[in-house]
């Protein structure tokens, strides 16, 4: 009756801490899913906040949540990969950048999902995945970075927009398909927005461009995240297999080469023995080849066992 009362009072503290997790957080940990693979859910929702404080009244994603969270599922040997569910309006820039490259930094299998929108520096984060879906729904805004604030009219000031620009064009060219150039005429493009520069891409369209790498929803990008993690766990059982055949090859060579010199030093001894008995008249009988085999043999195994450790 104990027993029972720890397992339930034990359940009981796990669910209040996934509820923690999403109600703080919006993060939370899956793990009944038919292969039984832990799945880290991070949600991406609202304004990327940076290193100011919005209001209280504004949604937000804080990096200095979101990385230490990515540290630890990285760290983390019983998490199998990472879902990135993304519904964001954009935000500071450098905070989203950071937050895209640790994602595309983790060695564990991850795939984004963006529901709703991914705008302006959400481009990034969307394509940080291994794979990246969008709902047929969902927009992306494509368009440069602006500045709030108190802004210096100097040339040095203008270079330095236009190298974090370069930067956020760099790695989203780096982490789809499409290629710099033709994402620099989507982003600068004045034909399509109003008040802006920049274009609205909706759903099949940033697929077609390359942003992004398929149309679907959560159950095709969970799907698509069983198959990367089967496919890592199956690559990690070949590799192992292929080293220990590379391994009990290298043992079976030892052994035949040691066999082999035995042999020959033993027949060799045989013929000196011979030849000194017929100089010392002395009569010769090879009684001892048997012990020496058995005594090769003694000698690989303990090789074998020595090679095996």
């Amino acid at each position: 009756m104990d027993s029972r009362q720890k397992q339930e009072e034990s359940g009981m503290d796990n669910q209040q801490k996934q509820g923690s997790l999403i109600t703080d957080y919006g993060q939370i940990t899956l793990s009944k899913n038919r292969y039984h693979h832990r799945i880290h859910l991070l949600n991406i929702i609202g304004e990327i906040e940076g290193h100011e404080n919005l209001g209280s009244s504004s949604k937000t994603s804080k990096y200095e949540h979101i990385l230490p969270q990515l540290a630890a599922v990285e760290d983390d040997e019983g998490i199998d990969g990472l879902m990135v569910l993304l519904n964001t309006v954009g935000g500071d820039v450098e905070a989203g950048l950071a937050i895209a490259e640790m994602i595309a930094s983790l060695s564990k299998p991850k795939v984004c999902l963006v529901l709703g929108g991914g705008h302006s520096i959400g481009v990034p984060l969307a394509v940080s995945g291994d794979v990246t879906f969008i709902v047929p729904s969902a927009t992306m805004v494509v368009h440069p970075i602006r500045m709030n604030g108190t802004v210096l009219g100097v040339t040095q000031n203008y270079e330095y927009i236009e190298r974090m620009q370069d930067r956020i064009i760099e790695f989203t060219s780096n982490h789809c398909s499409i290629k710099e150039e033709e994402l620099r005429e989507i982003m600068f493009n004045t034909k399509e927005l109003t008040k802006d520069i920049g274009s609205v891409l909706v759903g099949r369209q940033a697929v077609e461009v390359g942003i992004i790498d398929r149309v679907g929803g959560i159950h095709t990008a969970m799907n698509c995240l069983y198959d990367l993690i089967n496919a890592k766990k199956n690559s990690k059982i070949e590799q192992y297999e292929h080293l220990n055949w590379h391994k009990y090859t290298r043992v079976a060579v030892c052994i035949w080469i040691r066999t082999a010199i035995w042999v020959i030093t033993i027949r060799k001894m045989s013929v000196i023995i011979g030849e000194w008995g017929k100089r010392e008249g002395v009569h010769t009988v090879a009684t001892g080849n048997n012990n020496n085999i058995n005594f090769i043999w003694i000698i690989t195994s303990q090789s074998l066992e020595f090679e095996l450790q």
